[in-house]
């Protein structure tokens, strides 16, 4: 059963943001999307600066089944990467929700229109 942490929001495209509480969010994906990919073995970061609109793709996660790609579940500025992924990807497998983040992101507006932990569960229960 997939972990779902109640203090994320979530994307139907299985993205979780974390409110740092400083106008930036960490973004990474959920321990249901890790899941599904099975062996990560290469993350596709983007480039710090760059700008992202909702709905924008910033990067790729490569697994030994598939390739799968990542969509900003929110607006705004990448301010951080997680570097250690470019040696370390199976720490998203490891730990979706804590060393495998991806991005953290300097907002541009509010986060609307995500899923709370118990409506991605709802979602999650319903495709399974």
């Amino acid at each position: 059963m997939s972990q779902v942490p109640a203090n994320r929001h979530y994307a139907e495209s299985h993205e979780w943001v974390l409110d740092n509480g400083d106008g930036t969010v960490t973004v990474g994906i959920s321990d249901h999307a890790q899941e599904a990919l099975g062996d990560v073995v290469f993350v596709e970061l983007p480039d710090v600066g760059q700008t992202l609109a909702k709905g924008d793709e910033f990067g790729v996660i490569e697994s030994v089944k598939a390739a799968s790609d990542l969509y900003a579940p929110i607006s705004g500025e990448i301010v951080e990467i997680n570097e250690t992924l470019e040696d370390s990807p199976e720490n998203v497998n490891e730990a979706p929700y804590e060393d495998g983040w991806i991005m953290k992101v300097r907002l541009d507006g509010a986060v609307e229109g995500l899923l709370d932990a118990d409506a991605y569960k709802a979602t999650i229960d319903a495709d399974a």
